[in-house]
């Protein structure tokens, strides 16, 4: 499994956004600017935010972006869902429930659902106000 930079730069967006006024908008080209991150790829990003009603977007004079919600409301793995989809490690776990013929009598697929439990659990258990707090919450994660 591997993050693309499209999941990467979103939950940038959204800890730029939640270190800024909540009451505000913020213009795109304001966090592109603070994050060094292309303003026309930051529109796809905050796009796909904004229809999965992560964020509240808002056009014209005075418009940008805001978070729909407090920033302990939201988890990294719902972020990185809606941007780079399941954390499903093979194509058998996609959808649920698993329709692989194979399902049965598959001797790894405990394994492979043990990890994506591993990865889901942990990604949603990362707040972005966690990530407010320089990431001291993350190091405690046991295996």
């Amino acid at each position: 499994m591997k993050i693309s930079t499209k999941g990467r730069y979103a939950i940038r967006v959204m800890v730029d956004l939640a270190e800024q006024n909540p009451d505000s908008f913020i213009t795109l080209m304001d966090i592109a600017e603070r994050q060094g991150i292309s303003e026309k790829y930051l529109e796809s990003i905050v796009s796909v935010l904004s229809k999965n009603d992560i964020l509240i977007s808002m056009r014209g004079k005075g418009g940008g972006y805001k978070l729909a919600r407090q920033p302990e409301e939201y988890t990294v793995g719902e972020i990185l869902r809606v941007t780079e989809g399941s954390f499903a490690p093979v194509a058998c776990l996609e959808k649920k429930p698993n329709r692989c013929v194979n399902a049965t009598g598959c001797k790894t697929l405990k394994m492979w659902e043990g990890f994506e439990k591993v990865i889901n659990e942990y990604f949603d258990n990362i707040t972005i106000a966690d990530l407010l707090s320089d990431g001291q919450v993350i190091d405690n994660y046991v295996i």
